[in-house]
This record gives structure tokens, C-alpha cells and sequence, in this order.
């Protein structure tokens, strides 16, 4: 399951946001309904929350609802109702189907069939929590990655999740509002969607949906108020989600614009172009990883994650440890949407500069080094020669909590 268990979205107390969905959202299921109907391949709609109980599974459920009166076929993959009268309620005259049932450690546990969802060929299925882990012996590790099968077999998604699996908000989770949120998902996946709804509620009324207890069970109430569904944090999260939001509504609108002009693509993304510089020591690689993954989805642009080899760190010569975590490293950056090169070089920042002239990068990100004063004496910094750079290139340098990360820092 996904951090919080899945919303009682029925909307007993309804404030003017709410009321102000609800008229919208015949308007939203009919373009939705367009999408659908206008290729083949599967399109994603996703919902997407500040926390738990702001109303994401009841406005998918209402909205596959009415997309099944406008005679569209429509099926439910996976909905949880948490034993909740009201989700059951909206899920009974939905067609449901069937779940896989895999034994864990004794206990029989129930995922989405992927296979049995696309065997039904529905035109559109709707599933919830995008960001679950799913039980080990699953056809795939991730919830998400369900989805992106179904979509590949010519079926739409609607699927919902909360602002704070998003994977580049991950350290922000855990400096900001001192969580720690194990479920994520990449960015790139939202990316990809092709519609993404902010269900929006402030922090005043979700709090009062906790208190009357349709988020949790009773017992939880006074732990989660005090703790993650305090009024600071549901603030927090309501403004990330709203940016996400913004985001996906500017890459809509640069996409029509595009499509209206006759441009291509990439005329006006190349400009953007980042390049994040990877070194092949340093712990903090995905807190770096995140920050970059986070500014290139805001400019809907390319990323590239650069690592130099010198000849000090050649395969033969490189500690295995190290190996293992710039290994571990570069498949964090793929499974983030960025795309891996590989550079060999005994200067690492001439390197690094040569590739973005090349590639029309106008943005480097790396990592403030820690290396000692000696050691930056002996053999330089990679950091002070790239903002050096007579390219024109712009370097943003990021700097780490020196309390939750090693004593190594970035690229030297």
C-alpha cells in the first residue's frame, strides 16, 4: 500500500473548492473522453493530491461513472475501499476486475492482474495509488509500472496519487516535513500523462475530514494531527502540488503551440538542455539527482547525467565499492527520466563543457565539493573551473546538509 491507506472520498462536508470540482467535473470527463477516442495508444489522466483525504479516489470514481453513461467501457483495476461504506458505494455498479492473489509469508495478499486487465481490453480502467509497492512475486515491483503495460497494450489510465511520492520531492519530504516516504514515483511518469488534475483542499477543511474520521480510523486521529496533518505541513504539500500542476499545464500549452506553429520540439527545449555532473564518490548523488530531475520537468526539457572517467578511475583501478554505488547511481538517473553518458578524460570540467557545447546544454548542475583545501590546491576543482567556463554556461552549485550526508561531497 502507498504510505497513507486510501481515502473515504465521500464528500460529506463540501467547501467552495469542492463545489467548484464538481461543477467541472462533467467538463473534465468530456476531455478526457476526447483524449481517449482521439488515438490508439492508452492515455494517462492523473489526479494528484497534497495528502490523503483530499477527495482523488471519489473524483475518479465519479468521473468513470460518468464516462460509463456516455457509453464509454469502462473498468475498475484496482480500487481499495478500506472497508469504507461510501468508496464501496461508488465502486459496486463499476465493473471490477478480478485480482491476482499471491501468498506472501503465509498470507494471501491481492494486486491488480495486469495480465486479466488487459485480456478485457476495457477502454478505459481506472487505478489508484500510482505510487504502491506491489507484493514480492508481482509482475512488476511497481504499481506504476503496471500502469505504463496497460498503457502500452492501448488501454487509458485514470490513476490519483499524493503530491509527496513524487521521487524528486524526496528529500524535500525529509528536510521540509521530517518524513520519510518510501513509495515514489518518477517524475518522467507524470510527465507523461496526459492530463494531471490538482484536487485541491485547504488545510483548515482537511483537517476537519480527519476529525470526523474520513481518513483514518480513530485511533490514529489524534497522532496524525499532531504530527503529519498539522496545518504548516498540509500547507506545504498544497503549494507543491499546485506547482506540480502549473507545470504540467505549461508543458499542454507549449506542446499546442508547437503543434499550432509547425515547430519542432526541439527548437525551443534545446536552449534548456541540462546536464547534471556525476561523480563517482559522492552519497549526496541523489539529492542531486532529484534537484535536477525537479528543474528540467519545470522547463520541460532534456537532461543528461554526465559522469568522467579519468584515468585514475578506471575499472581496474577503481575501488569496488565505489563501482557498486556509481552503478547504483546511474540507474537511480535512467529510472528519473535522464539520459546516462559515460565521458573519459583526465579533465573532468573541460570534458563536461565540451559535451554541453555539443549538445546545446545552457545549465550544468553539480554538487558543492568537499574536498579538503589541499586536495582542491593539488589537483583543482571541478566546481571553480566550471563557473570559470567562457562558454556562456550557467552553473548551479548545490549544497548539502552536512547532518544527513557523508563527508564526501560532490565532484572535486
Amino acid at each position: 500500500m502507498g504510505d497513507e491507506p486510501t481515502v473515504a472520498d465521500e464528500p460529506a462536508r463540501v467547501n467552495v473548492e469542492r463545489r467548484r470540482e464538481s461543477r467541472d467535473s462533467s467538463a473534465a470527463g468530456q476531455d478526457f473522453l476526447n483524449l481517449v477516442r482521439q488515438r490508439t495508444r492508452g492515455r494517462l489522466k492523473v489526479y494528484i493530491g497534497s495528502a490523503a483525504g483530499v477527495g482523488k479516489t471519489y473524483r475518479m470514481l465519479n468521473e468513470a461513472h460518468d464516462l460509463k453513461r456516455r457509453g464509454v467501457d469502462v473498468v475498475v483495476g484496482f480500487v481499495e475501499t478500506h472497508g469504507r461504506t461510501e468508496t464501496a458505494a461508488q465502486v459496486r455498479d463499476i465493473e471490477m476486475v478480478p485480482r491476482r492473489r499471491i501468498e506472501y509469508r503465509s498470507i494471501v495478499l491481492e494486486e491488480m492482474d495486469v495480465d486479466a486487465v488487459i485480456a478485457r481490453r476495457p477502454e478505459v480502467t481506472v487505478v489508484d495509488e500510482l505510487a504502491h509497492t506491489n507484493v514480492p512475486g508481482s509482475k512488476h515491483r511497481k504499481r506504476w509500472e503496471d500502469v505504463l503495460e496497460i498503457l502500452d497494450a492501448g488501454i487509458n489510465v485514470i490513476s490519483a496519487v499524493n503530491v509527496q511520492h513524487l521521487e524528486s520531492l524526496n528529500d524535500v519530504m525529509q528536510r521540509t516535513l521530517s518524513v520519510t516516504v518510501r513509495e515514489t514515483v518518477p517524475d518522467w511518469v507524470i510527465s507523461r500523462a496526459d492530463q494531471v488534475v490538482n484536487i485541491d483542499l485547504s488545510a483548515e477543511d482537511l483537517r476537519q475530514r480527519l476529525i470526523e474520521g474520513k481518513i483514518y480510523g480513530k485511533d490514529k486521529i489524534p497522532s496524525a494531527l499532531d504530527n503529519f496533518f498539522t496545518a504548516e505541513n498540509l500547507t506545504t504539500l498544497r503549494e507543491l502540488a499546485l506547482r506540480e500542476v502549473a507545470s504540467s499545464v505549461d508543458r499542454v500549452r507549449e506542446e499546442i503551440v508547437l503543434r499550432e506553429t509547425g515547430k519542432q520540439a526541439t527548437a525551443s527545449r534545446t536552449v534548456d538542455r541540462i546536464v547534471v555532473a556525476m561523480s563517482s564518490r559522492p552519497p549526496q548523488t541523489a539529492t542531486l539527482l532529484r534537484k535536477a530531475s525537479r528543474i528540467a520537468g519545470r522547463l520541460n526539457s532534456d537532461w543528461y547525467c554526465v559522469y568522467v572517467q579519468t584515468p585514475e578511475e578506471r575499472a581496474d583501478r577503481i575501488d569496488t565499492a565505489i563501482q557498486k554505488r556509481l552503478v547504483d547511481n546511474i540507474q537511480m538517473a535512467q529510472s528519473m527520466g535522464a539520459e546516462v553518458v559515460k565521458l573519459e578524460g583526465a579533465k573532468v570540467a573541460q570534458a563536461i563543457c565540451a559535451f554541453a557545447r555539443e549538445h546545446g546544454v545552457s545549465l550544468i548542475i553539480i554538487g558543492q565539493s568537499r574536498r579538503s583545501w589541499w586536495h582542491r590546491l593539488r589537483h583543482g576543482s571541478v566546481v571553480e573551473e566550471l563557473i570559470k567556463n567562457r562558454q556562456g554556461l550557467d552553473v548551479q552549485v548545490v549544497t548539502f546538509d552536512t547532518e544527513t550526508n557523508g563527508p564526501e561531497g560532490g565532484p572535486q
